[in-house]
């Protein structure tokens, strides 16, 4: 192709291109990305020399999409996309290798081929941008609502306290009055009643951070162990087998002995409770130079992804009703905070939920 007027065509076309191909990329909708890949595989295919025999392949990251006869030995130009400085994916643009060769593309045919892998880069860059920018947001509002339920919790809690001692003391004492044995009965229950609801302001407190602090260095294995006691009854019942691996025989932690406790045993039964029979909990902890890793995994259902920014909300549970308060969870991010820790959750494989929480050396 020599002619002025040819040239001149195959200017228009990578103009053309390069034209749709940014409108393509300013009309975008992030949560249908592959759409606009596909569009910009088309714009790509017409833009070269030999269109009818022109096939386009483009992958980035989760995505990839290509023309409808593209294959791999085809003869190819092809260009990376970069995503903030790293390989991402490419763009190949290619024909049939029995009648064309490298020979055949145009030297403008690269350049526009590096724009417009450029441009997807740029398009993907804005994209993980816009989703940090959600991330953020979300995080925010739940740093908020968190905020603000551990005010009116810490009131509650408070408010509550003096009227369960009341009705504690003065039941006992109606107790060592009464010989009815019926009406003995139905004060015991009272009694037991009000213990239970002392048990749900005591994690209520734990979660506002209410409750005081006895920070000292602790050994963590043990306490760990006696946790697993506690729980061994339920372990029995349905038959699951605890796998504990440690990377030291003795790791050492600045803490609440009671708030650690009640980390553990929060975690380990929510894990316990959704675990089918006969199923594995593997408990893993790790000493690490600035902080202590405990990883909690079971096999359960695991968790929905509309539920992932609830778990650690007050009251939210999807046990059945009388089998939980919602406020397990609740109270292990309390207290984690309270630590200056963390605590996050992912999907086990296959199946199940794998709990992640790092105590800081202080």
């Amino acid at each position: 192709m020599t002619s002025t007027e040819a040239k001149l065509k195959e200017r228009i076309k990578e103009l053309t291109c390069l034209y749709d191909v940014t409108s393509i990329i300013v009309n975008s909708d992030y949560d249908q990305l592959e759409t606009s890949l596909e569009a910009i595989a088309f714009c790509l295919k017409n833009a070269w020399q030999f269109e009818k025999e022109t096939e386009v392949f483009l992958s980035c990251g989760q995505y990839q999409v290509q023309t409808k006869n593209f294959n791999e030995s085809m003869v190819c130009l092809q260009s990376g996309i970069k995503v903030f400085n790293k390989d991402s994916g490419e763009i190949k643009v290619g024909y049939p290798s029995n009648k064309y060769t490298l020979a055949d593309f145009l030297i403008e045919e690269q350049k526009l081929l590096d724009s417009v892998s450029l441009a997807v880069g740029n398009l993907f860059e804005r994209k993980q941008i816009r989703d940090s920018e959600i991330t953020v947001k979300r995080q925010m509002e739940r740093t908020d609502r968190l905020y603000i339920l551990g005010e009116i919790t810490a009131g509650i809690a408070h408010e509550l306290n003096t009227p369960l001692a009341n009705i504690l003391g003065f039941t006992e004492l109606l107790k060592d009055r009464i010989t009815d044995k019926q009406a003995i009965r139905d004060l015991e229950k009272i009694i037991d009643n009000t213990i239970f609801s002392r048990e749900i302001v005591k994690k209520l407190m734990f979660f506002a951070c209410e409750m005081p602090q006895e920070m000292k260095t602790i050994q963590l294995i043990p306490i760990i162990e006696n946790v697993l006691k506690l729980l061994q009854p339920s372990l029995q019942e349905k038959q699951i087998k605890i796998i504990k691996t440690f990377n030291k025989d003795a790791i050492e932690l600045k803490s609440d002995t009671v708030q650690v406790t009640q980390v553990l045993f929060n975690l380990i039964m929510n894990a316990v409770f959704y675990s089918p029979k006969k199923g594995h909990i593997r408990l893993n902890v790790i000493d690490k130079p600035n902080n202590i890793e405990i990883n909690i995994s079971d096999e359960g259902i695991g968790i929905p992804k509309k539920n992932d920014d609830k778990v650690f909300e007050p009251f939210f549970t999807t046990k059945p009703i009388g089998e939980g308060s919602g406020l397990g969870l609740s109270v292990v991010h309390g207290i984690l905070n309270s630590h200056k820790g963390s605590i996050r959750h992912k999907p086990n494989s296959p199946k199940g939920t794998i709990f992640t929480v790092d105590f800081p050396k202080l």
